[in-house]
């Protein structure tokens, strides 16, 4: 499998998973093409980066999510290996904001 079809599959698998959650969310490219908008969508307020593979340079990784993310939207990425967990990445600055609203 190459790499666009790995990363196409990350985004089908993360998005059916978010929707095991509740989240009405769907891959963004295959319908708006590579124009910067995020891999998966439908989670408020969140710019879903996802990576599906065995090296992640998570460093990289966030600065892609920054740099498209929309202003309003906290930039994320979503990541696993084979055989591994969906981890998230991001800012402290911005997990910091979700912690504090879900203690309150």
């Amino acid at each position: 499998m190459n790499s666009r079809q790995k990363g196409k599959r990350g985004e089908l698998e993360l998005s059916h998973l978010l929707r095991q959650y509740g989240y009405d969310t769907r891959r963004g490219q295959q319908y708006n093409g590579a124009d910067g908008s995020a891999d998966v969508i439908g989670l408020p307020g969140v710019h879903c980066e996802c990576k599906r593979t065995e090296r992640l340079n998570v460093y990289e990784a966030v600065q892609q999510a920054q740099r498209d993310a929309r202003s309003g939207e906290m930039p994320a990425v979503f990541h696993r290996k084979n055989r591994g967990p969906w981890l998230v990445t991001m800012p402290l600055t911005d997990w910091l904001k979700l912690y504090q609203k879900a203690e309150r």
